[in-house]
């Protein structure tokens, strides 16, 4: 008996594009959003440290510097994922459901994070070259990033795994019954 299956998961065949939104079955929003999260909370982390550092450690310098590029590029993350978020909740949610209303409130702490994160973005490159860690201001605001994303992500796994957002399910579908073919996308189902 066959062990694993890759290809009907890495393949675009028969899917349907869907603009922004993604492919059907392959949306593009839900992994775009591993990149803005995971930086912030390592931004945090390191700001983090950073501060316990102080002036007196090269390595708090390091780890400011390092939060930094961090910070930047879960920031130039996240307006990709805003934009395929905001585009997925318009054309797959209906107003006055309780879907929407959880969309709506993941969007507002997402976007409210972003926000933050650029305004950190600003502060730290106006003062990148003259501290030698992290500011006690940009540690709070590095750390309120990383908490609302946290709990923004918690929305959005309460879309896709409680609700099924964008899910599309499998139902009694042959890939549940032993079999050596592999079934691909948009092939009849058998």
């Amino acid at each position: 008996m066959r062990k694993f299956s890759v290809r009907p998961t890495l393949t675009l065949k028969g899917r349907t594009f869907k603009g922004l939104r993604g492919w059907s079955g392959k949306p593009l929003h839900p992994p775009l959003t591993d990149i803005p999260i995971g930086a912030y909370v390592i931004v945090a982390a390191l700001d983090l440290l950073s501060a316990i550092g102080g002036d007196d450690h090269a390595w708090a310098k390091e780890l400011w510097h390092a939060a930094t590029f961090v910070m930047v590029g879960g920031l130039i993350a996240s307006v990709a994922t805003a934009v395929t978020g905001l585009w997925d909740a318009k054309e797959s949610s209906e107003a006055g459901t309780q879907a929407r209303r959880t969309i709506n409130t993941h969007a507002t702490i997402m976007i409210t994070a972003t926000v933050l994160a650029l305004i950190t973005v600003i502060w730290r490159l106006s003062v990148y070259g003259d501290e030698l860690s992290t500011p006690v201001g940009i540690l709070v605001l590095s750390l309120l990033v990383a908490g609302l994303v946290a709990i923004g992500a918690t929305f959005g796994g309460t879309l896709v795994y409680d609700y099924g957002f964008n899910v599309e399910t499998a139902g009694d579908s042959p890939v549940w019954h032993k079999s050596e073919t592999d079934l691909m996308p948009g092939d009849k189902k058998s």
